[in-house]
């Protein structure tokens, strides 16, 4: 395929949150809507409560599927109540994206100021999946996929992506 086309890619979304339900997701419809627009096909949409074992669960099991080389998650990423994403995700991973969560509160600092301290969004790689967990306001899923996630989710962008990481034959499976 030319480098030219971008190479669309498999990407499941999980909102994690105690309340919401599909009717009031806003920030995992925000995930769906721009993935979409981006070119991108939606493998699943999930809603879980924030509890580390049934977080745990979904994620690893999209991990394990071949059909999915994406996954996002939004909210439990805060010190309150029962946040409990990285706990739940960081024992998945075979490799963190120390970067992500970094750019990511710069990026926030912009927006919410010294509040963005209080975000304890990661980035990952699990069995040639990339994970990224975001907060789950919806203009922390806005910043986060027009930030970053787009560009780093395109297989056209340069110096370098994390799509490429996850098409079979460009990714890590070459890499070991």
């Amino acid at each position: 395929m030319s480098d030219s086309a971008m190479i669309p890619l498999s990407i499941a979304v999980l909102t994690i949150s105690d309340t919401r339900d599909e009717a009031s997701d806003r920030s995992g419809q925000t995930l769906v809507d721009r993935l979409e627009a981006a070119g991108h096909r939606l493998a699943e949409k999930r809603i879980v409560p924030d509890d580390v074992y049934r977080i745990r669960a979904v994620v690893a099991g999209w991990i394990a599927d071949d059909g999915v080389q994406v996954v996002l998650t939004t909210g439990g990423t805060g010190f309150t109540g029962r946040d409990s994403t990285p706990e739940a995700i960081a024992p998945l991973l075979d490799k963190r994206i120390e970067g992500f969560g970094e750019l990511f509160r710069q990026l926030s600092f912009e927006e919410i100021g010294s509040s963005t301290v209080q975000s304890r969004c990661l980035g990952g790689i699990s069995n040639a999946t990339v994970i990224f967990c975001l907060p789950g306001s919806t203009g922390a899923c806005r910043t986060g996929w027009d930030r970053i996630l787009q560009e780093q989710l395109d297989s056209r962008h340069r110096p370098c992506n994390f799509a490429n990481l996850v098409i079979p034959g460009r990714g890590t499976q070459d890499h070991g």
